[in-house]
């Protein structure tokens, strides 16, 4: 199981103790590390009952952070009205931290509204119809978000689509290859720079977390091409948002990619057949494959050193 998240710049957040149960893990004891600079990669065994994970890397050459931030943290999260993105603001809020999710529909949003209030106990969520695509919507989100929350400490950009089309682009109509292109890739370039300029005037910054999907590495997509050709675009985008905040030396805004890997969901099930589908649920366990999501999430805000993870599962490389 191959799961990597990227990041170059840093600040630490206060350890704390998450409510998801780590004894799924056993399936996943070594973690490579590739560290910033030209070292060369390390394995570690994962020692979850104490840290996060055990390393003997000096933390020497990192900068001291400006403000360090302290739970319970504000999460917003777009997409979150379902699949990875609702997943993530039920397990946010078992945590105990404020979550906002976002949707295009007012009657989605609504409705996950009650399901996280009902399935969680907790009253600390609140929801906002936003298209990614429309850059009001999202001044209005940020907005709803100071609002209710003054600051929000980590943005998760998970809105995604594949316009639900599973077929050769040349089959491909214009509608589906605007909805894919303008939602992956006009939406998550709002939501950065919608975000960045609200992160930039907080005192304790924050972190924008981009997830990406099929083709991110580069890999060919067929039948979900255009879907693929914007993954790969959120990785660039990701390194190029990196450089622009370091060449401001700004120290306490991060931008960072995100990978899930493959998660059963709606979206990665469209179009596919019954034996795929039995497949796909028989290599990527919802659930766990949910857990080393946040666990990737955590780790990389609090081992700021690391440039990359890369999860091995014990038997193979789920690709």
């Amino acid at each position: 199981m191959a799961i990597i998240v990227t990041t170059t710049a840093y600040t630490p957040i206060a350890p704390f103790h998450r409510q998801p149960t780590y004894q799924i893990f056993a399936k996943c004891s070594f973690l490579t590390l590739n560290f910033a600079g030209n070292r060369k990669p390390m394995k570690h065994k994962l020692n979850l009952q104490n840290s996060l994970v055990s390393t003997k890397a000096s933390s020497s050459s990192v900068a001291q952070a400006p403000e360090p931030m302290v739970p319970p943290y504000n999460v917003l999260i777009t997409g979150s009205t379902k699949g990875i993105g609702y997943a993530l603001a039920k397990e946010f809020l078992k945590a105990n931290d404020n979550v906002i999710i976002c949707s295009r529909s007012d009657e989605r949003v609504q409705s996950a509204l009650e399901r996280l209030q009902s399935e969680s106990g907790k009253l600390h969520v609140w929801g906002k119809k936003c298209d990614v695509r429309n850059g009001d919507d999202v001044k209005k989100l940020v907005a709803f978000a100071q609002e209710k929350l003054k600051y929000i400490d980590i943005w998760i950009n998970n809105a995604g689509s594949n316009a639900y089309s599973y077929k050769p682009l040349a089959e491909a109509s214009d509608e589906d290859l605007v909805e894919v292109v303008s939602t992956n890739t006009l939406g998550l370039m709002i939501c950065c720079r919608e975000a960045i300029k609200m992160m930039l005037n907080q005192p304790r910054g924050g972190h924008i977390f981009n997830i990406d999907g099929a083709g991110s590495d580069g890999r060919p997509t067929p039948r979900f091409a255009a879907y693929g050709a914007t993954k790969r675009s959120v990785v660039h985008l990701t390194k190029s948002l990196q450089a622009e905040l370091m060449m401001q030396d700004v120290k306490n805004v991060m931008v960072h990619n995100l990978s899930p890997g493959m998660v059963t969901t709606d979206l990665l099930m469209s179009g596919a057949n019954t034996k795929q589908v039995l497949r796909v649920s028989n290599i990527c366990p919802y659930y766990f494959m949910l857990i080393m999501t946040m666990i990737q999430l955590l780790l990389i805000i609090y081992r700021p050193s690391f440039s990359s993870m890369c999860w091995l599962n014990q038997q193979k490389w789920c690709v």
